[in-house]
């Protein structure tokens, strides 16, 4: 049974940073394209970030420059650094694979930023 815990959420001022990890189990980690998900009141969920089984990453647009996603393999666990964080950057965020496995989506880690 796969499982993924996202965490590290929380309130942050406009401009401030967040880390957020994804905990995976019961899935060959290692192997797969990773990629973090938000989905902000009243809109559909979007990609923001993936990293493939080597490393190379690709950013949505609107995050580019200021997020980084990273994993570390061997303990199965996906990063989402976020800098500079605007009140658009509002929303529940989700990781998974990519493309998505719907059913791996776990409970999300709310980030709100605002002042």
């Amino acid at each position: 049974q796969v499982q993924l815990v996202e965490s590290g959420g929380g309130l942050v001022q406009p401009g401030g940073s967040l880390r957020l990890s994804c905990a995976a189990s019961g899935i060959i980690f290692s192997i797969y394209t990773m990629a973090w998900y938000r989905q902000a009141p009243g809109k559909q969920r979007e990609l923001v970030a993936a990293i493939t089984s080597r490393g190379s990453t690709n950013y949505a647009d609107s995050v580019k420059g200021r997020f980084t996603i990273s994993r570390d393999n061997a303990k199965k666990t996906v990063y989402l650094e976020m800098n500079s964080l605007k009140p658009e950057d509002t929303a529940v965020y989700y990781c998974n694979r990519y493309p998505v496995q719907n059913s791996y989506w776990g409970q999300g880690t709310q980030v709100t930023v605002s002042s």
